[in-house]
């Protein structure tokens, strides 16, 4: 049994820590390894979920840390959450002599790698993605300014010392790993394994929901009867090409009748007043915000899920999490080759359409295949889930680096 520590810059009352930490450590657990969690709560989500959370974290066996997130001012903040991470990173590690230290992303590195040099607490890096490319990509670091220059470098600096100092490097995609082992860093001795951003089959799974059920559900939605519905899961910022997606909608509207329904927490009225501006039909964008819980049934209701996704460098190293629980709710995705293994994955589980380019061109040979795609069973998607991103497989590969790190 391992004795780990887990570093998180993420908050677990946050949905990105409900669906991607805690169910791994949760696994991990059960595993028969001890687990100590050191993560950043935001005031407003912590508030809001932090008490039940705590119960449930401490029912899982899983002994949890959290600290106050900082957001202002910018930079200056992450610089004093670092150096608070550093010094409980250290403390923990020592009052509970921990002998992994687990760190997801590029700051929680930062302290582990302190960890391990005080300690000798093996070191995992956990990159999911190349996260200082996805500030420059996504224009969060502008490198015309002289200060984002700066801070670019100094985390790309930072970035080949931690895959050298590394006992294990994780990275979310195939293409990821291809860069780190080929550009970023060839000598490393640490081992790289590929474990993409997981589902729990068992939270997303179809045959929950009844068609009594889900019949309701569209009607409170306002799915006319007989419209294909062409679904989005998730935020809309920074990385996301909503005008792309909307003009694929806008072709499809052309061909048949259909609805976008999207489930975001997203302001919906920009998105409307968006749509329109492309010549859409506000009563054909449908916008309801979801909770984790309430995620799968929304889904239930979709016919293909669509996402777009702005290309780069750093998008190589990308798992979009909604993939895996689009088709894990027996659902084909319509998605943009370019990103991570995206690709890849569609023509090898055949799980939907990738396409090459997002042109009125392409867009309308997608919809052309769009029955085919329905004609396949809910069970031939979901299968591909099972064998690529289900959670019981990513804990799996935790475990086997747990067990299998050099002593």
């Amino acid at each position: 049994m391992s004795r780990v520590l887990y570093i998180s810059y993420d908050g677990m009352s946050d949905p990105l820590g409900q669906s991607q930490v805690l169910p791994y450590l949760r696994g991990l657990r059960e595993r028969g390894h001890e687990i100590h969690l050191l993560s950043f709560e935001k005031p407003a989500s912590f508030a809001r979920a932090g008490e039940a959370l705590k119960q449930s974290v401490k029912a899982a066996g899983i002994e949890w840390h959290p600290l106050k997130y900082h957001a202002r001012p910018p930079v200056l903040s992450a610089v004093y959450d670092l150096q608070r991470m550093k010094r409980r990173a250290l403390k923990l590690a020592r009052l509970h002599s921990l002998d992994i230290v687990h760190c997801r992303g590029y700051l929680p590195a930062m302290a582990g790698r302190a960890v391990k040099r005080k300690t000798g607490a093996r070191f995992i890096f956990d990159m999911r993605g190349f996260w200082p490319d996805e500030r420059v990509d996504g224009g969060l670091w502008p490198q015309s300014r002289l200060l984002y220059r700066w801070i670019y470098r100094y985390f790309k600096k930072a970035e080949k010392k931690l895959l050298y100092e590394a006992a294990h490097i994780v990275s979310l995609t195939v293409a990821g790993k291809k860069i780190i082992e080929e550009e970023l860093a060839p000598a490393a001795a640490a081992p790289v394994t590929v474990i993409p951003t997981c589902t729990d089959m068992r939270h997303f799974d179809f045959s929950r929901f009844g068609p009594a059920e889900n019949e309701a559900l569209r009607r409170k939605a306002g799915i006319p009867e007989g419209a294909l519905t062409i679904g989005y899961l998730g935020s809309t910022g920074t990385w996301y090409l909503t005008d792309e997606m909307l003009r694929f909608f806008r072709i499809l509207r052309q061909k048949r009748r259909a609805v976008l329904l999207m489930i975001t927490r997203d302001d919906p009225e920009r998105l409307r007043k968006r749509a329109t501006e492309l010549g859409l039909p506000a009563e054909d964008i449908l916008i309801r915000p979801a909770g984790y819980r309430e995620v799968p049934q929304w889904v239930s209701l979709f016919d293909f899920g669509l996402f777009f996704i702005k290309p780069g460098f750093s998008k190589q190293a990308s798992s979009p999490t909604k993939m895996g629980e689009i088709l894990a709710m027996g659902k084909p995705v319509i998605c943009n080759a370019g990103v991570g293994d995206v690709a890849m994955l569609v023509k090898r589980f055949d799980a939907g359409i990738a396409l090459e380019s997002l042109d009125e061109k392409a867009f309308e040979e997608a919809v052309a295949r769009l029955d085919a795609l329905k004609e396949k069973p809910a069970g031939h998607y979901r299968k591909a889930a099972a064998e690529w991103f289900s959670l019981e497989r990513g804990v799996d590969l935790y475990d086997k680096i747990y067990r299998e790190l050099p002593a």
